[in-house]
């Protein structure tokens, strides 16, 4: 039989996949030397074993017993004793880090008889009925289904009656009647008592805590950082240490930078006379773990010496949660902290400057998706007027949004197309999907351990804590700011996760640093700078060229400050919009060749400016141009709307258009189903006499007149949609005859590459052949993506796909990310057949799949030559060209 339970002495952070991340690294601690309580681990394999059946595995509840005894013999107490009774904890742990989504169980091993021991045993007679009262409210919400808001009701009435305004004003009696009160909730709400047994606590609580992997917080929390389903929780079972015994102990989390900023130094809060639930819960606000030098020095110091030891030897930002139980320091857990987009670029840099990284893991601790998010938007502060509040930065950034007071509102305005923040006196796990839904998150409470701050720079949401100065009013959906002014529900505000400032109204908004410094290459002190050097190290190691998307010059000038190494994709349809549409109507309505002729005639001028502007602005790069492909009826007026036109000039005696009726003609003639699948593409080139050749001539006098210039002009020809090697064949003896005639005309020798766009299925599957009349391939996976899974992207991404990406059906949507096992499958077969044909074949692709993340490394492992997005993204696509040259060991993915 499997072994499904370790002791903490057993294990190690390298088994994070059997232990969760909790537990391994607990085990680390143990291993270390550092004052762990002890406990002992159930396998995420036990998890999945429970979940597949529904109830315990076999053998499991013998391991635990046996490690049990360990336990109560290593602490000299036993489960439950009344005289002196060992307490422990139960804890979720998967192996990546989930904060809140799943359930813990403190305080077991507590009952009538027991809770007298511990009031006797510890000298606090309070603490023991307080310890109970929560074990009874944990386990009646996470084991037996209790609604929690009934023993928050219940504890308030409490409160009220004893005229206390806190938890710890609550005195003995109080607590003692509060006890007796939630026995009665779980009686009434489930017709059975809670369990005296102490054993019996424990395995249903290890059940619970199996079972809450399903939970719907928990899936949508995987859902949303991509965590697989199968993987499972592990279960910590740990003895209970008591952070609320008096001003001598409290609980705390520390992290070993700040995790907003990255700046070095012990962060985090600390709460005197609490347990760790309330540190996360943000119920009472923190004091800055500064302060606790002042409250206990002693444990302050040592507290020092385990973090840094911490960090030495995981090399990286530890989070980690503490307790001091009368004036000892116990570490309860340790992990690799989530910090914000800003705190990864600085303490990937300033690890690397210490000795304790290379270059290469500095860069693999950095993505494209954080880079992403440095390159939005700050509140202009000086343009901004007086802030409305100020709370704790917990999450940098600016956002917008209407104040909304609970996570279905935010969900439900979201989904309606509206930009929300959500506002709460403090978050919590059910939260979730509103804190996916919303820009921002603000709380009144709560420090930058909350769980609105934890979850928030996970997701790279803004987000701002602890604003005490806001009354919020979560049932009258308002909150009062100091200063009076009330805010309901849909007013506007703008929230600074940088600064820690809320505004009324919407606030004006500026570039920041690391945009301005992409835009003009000069790197400044801090985070910028940090940028820069992981980008330059990118550079430095990275196989695949990173090319743009760019239809016009100024887009080519920008996509070149970006760092763009060319242009993948100049679609030239873009340039026929606007006051040229009309040479392109007149070319479509011209009744013989001498029309079509005139108005190719008129738009050659056109097309050779445009291309000369690109091939300066890009001099000495590639730039790939694809030949026309709209459908044509795109650049044709509305049909419905030109037939009202029409009649309405008619029913009122008026003189109708001729040009209109001309018009409406073609457009009846052009007419199609489905234009997406129609006449578009190769198609057009082939069958609209001159088009190519217009095109082709604006190519090449382009290149000449730049070569003329002096310039290093490098074009090349990519023809769209081919489904067979004959189409190619045909626009390429085109191509060639008419970039002979310019060659012979100007005296400049014009020698164009000619490619295509692999973005047909049966073009990924005849690469082989269509590679024996290509230059280039260069794969258009957008539309590759819509016609092997058959969608329209217009036309079904508002649809359905929300109800797919529910369903599971999709992980993400294969327009954002590639995907691996249809449109991927198609893409490793051209480039092995076409390679083949080619062994030299020069392969790209200028989807917008190009830009992403998890898609450039894909293409980097299937061997393609270079990436193309919008300029906009090329800094990204840069980053992560050169984290997929590195070694899998190097990439820290699991953050």
């Amino acid at each position: 039989m499997p072994k499904y339970v370790y002791d903490f002495a057993e294990g190690g952070r390298e088994m994070a996949g059997l232990l969760g991340g909790k537990g391994a690294n607990l085990a680390e601690m143990t291993r270390m030397g550092l004052p762990v309580p002890p406990g002992f681990t159930v396998t995420t394999e036990a998890c999945r074993a429970f979940l597949a059946v529904g109830t315990e595995p076999d053998g499991l509840r013998e391991e635990v017993a046996e490690h049990l005894a360990r336990l109560e013999q290593a602490t000299g107490r036993r489960l439950g004793r009344p005289e002196d009774p060992l307490l422990v904890s139960v804890r979720s742990g998967g192996r990546f880090s989930m904060p809140g989504m799943m359930d813990t169980v403190l305080d077991i091993g507590l009952n009538d008889e027991s809770v007298l021991g511990l009031a006797r045993i510890s000298g606090q007679e309070r603490f023991a009925w307080d310890s109970y009262r929560r074990l009874i409210q944990m386990f009646g919400r996470t084991v037996m289904g209790v609604d929690g808001e009934q023993f928050e009701d219940a504890l308030a009435k409490a409160k009220a009656a004893s005229g206390a305004v806190l938890d710890t004003e609550l005195g003995t009696d109080g607590l003692r009647r509060l006890v007796e009160s939630y026995k009665q909730l779980i009686r009434t709400e489930t017709g059975e008592e809670f369990p005296q047994d102490p054993v019996e606590q424990l395995h249903r609580s290890i059940g619970a805590v199996f079972s809450s992997w399903n939970g719907e917080r928990a899936r949508v929390y995987r859902k949303r950082e991509h965590i697989s389903e199968s993987l499972g929780t592990a279960v910590n079972v740990q003895t209970m240490v008591f952070g609320n015994l008096g001003s001598d102990s409290g609980t705390g989390v520390a992290f070993t930078r700040d995790p907003a900023t990255g700046q070095p130094g012990v962060y985090g809060d600390y709460l005197s006379n609490a347990q760790g639930e309330d540190v996360v819960a943000g119920i009472r606000n923190t004091v800055p773990l500064q302060d606790l030098e002042r409250i206990d020095p002693a444990s302050y110091r040592r507290l020092g010496e385990c973090v840094r030891l911490l960090e030495d030897r995981y090399r990286d930002l530890c989070d980690v949660e503490f307790t001091i139980e009368r004036g000892k320091l116990w570490m309860l857990q340790t992990r690799v902290g989530k910090r914000t987009a800003e705190a990864a670029f600085r303490i990937a840099a300033e690890l690397t400057d210490e000795g304790m990284i290379s270059p290469d893991e500095a860069l693999g601790r950095v993505s494209g998706d954080e880079l992403v998010r440095l390159m939005f938007p700050r509140i202009d502060g000086t343009a901004a007027g007086a802030p409305l509040a100020r709370g704790i930065a917990a999450s940098p950034g600016a956002a917008v949004g209407a104040a909304v007071f609970d996570s279905a509102e935010a969900v439900r305005r979201a989904a309606a197309g509206q930009k929300v923040v959500l506002v709460r006196r403090e978050t919590n796990p059910d939260d979730l999907p509103g804190m996916v839904a919303a820009q921002a998150v603000l709380t009144s409470r709560g420090g930058k351990t909350s769980h609105a701050a934890v979850v928030a720079r996970g997701m790279g949401r803004v987000c701002v804590c602890g604003a005490e100065e806001l009354t919020v009013d979560v049932e009258a959906r308002m909150f009062t700011a100091s200063d009076g002014t009330v805010v309901t529900e849909g007013t506007v505000i703008s929230v600074d996760g940088s600064s820690g400032t809320v505004y009324l109204g919407e606030a004006p908004l500026e570039d920041s640093a690391v945009l301005r410094y992409l835009e003009t290459g000069v790197a400044g002190p801090g985070t910028v700078e940090s940028v820069d050097r992981a980008l330059r190290h990118a550079d430095g190691i990275r196989r695949l060229e990173v090319r743009a998307n760019a239809d016009t010059p100024e887009d080519a000038v920008r996509a070149r400050r970006f760092g763009a190494q060319g242009i993948g994709l100049c679609r030239t349809e873009h340039m026929f919009l606007g006051e040229r549409r009309r040479l392109v109507e007149d070319m479509i309505l011209a009744a013989d060749d001498t029309g079509r002729e005139a108005a190719l005639d008129a738009l050659l001028p056109l097309q050779r400016e445009d291309f000369t502007g690109i091939l300066e602005a890009m001099d000495g790069l590639p730039v790939t141009i694809r030949l026309l492909d709209p459908p044509l009826h795109e650049f044709l007026p509305d049909r419905t709307e030109l037939a009202v036109r029409i009649a309405t000039s008619e029913a009122s005696g008026g003189v109708t258009d001729a040009y209109d009726v001309q018009l409406l003609e073609a457009v009846e003639r052009m007419h199609e189903q489905n234009p997406m699948l129609g006449l578009r593409g190769v198609r057009l080139g082939l069958l609209v006499p001159g088009l190519v050749a217009m095109q082709v001539r604006a190519i090449g006098e382009a290149v000449a007149a730049r070569v003329l210039a002096g310039g290093d002009p490098r074009a090349e020809i990519m023809v769209p949609l081919i489904d067979t090697v004959e189409e190619l064949r045909l626009v390429r003896d085109e191509v060639e005859e008419v970039l002979a005639e310019v060659s012979a005309r100007t005296g400049v020798p014009v020698d164009c590459p000619v490619g295509t766009m692999i973005e047909l299925p049966r073009a990924a599957l005849t690469a082989g052949e269509i590679a024996k009349s290509a230059d280039f391939f260069s794969f258009g996976t957008n539309d590759l993506t819509q016609t092997t899974w058959g969608f329209s992207r217009d036309d079904v991404e508002a649809e359905f796909f929300s109800a797919y990406l529910e369903k599971g059906i999709f992980k993400v949507s294969p327009f954002e990310t590639i995907d691996l096992d249809g449109v991927g499958r198609l893409v490793g077969i051209a480039v092995r057949e076409g390679r083949e044909t080619a062994p030299g074949l020069k392969i790209g692709v200028c989807g917008e799949h190009g830009g992403d993340p998890a898609s450039v490394h894909f293409f980097h492992a299937t061997g393609l030559d270079y990436v193309s997005c919008s300029p906009f993204r090329v800094p990204v696509a840069r980053l992560e060209a050169g984290r997929a040259a590195l070694p899998d060991h190097e990439r820290s993915d699991s953050r």
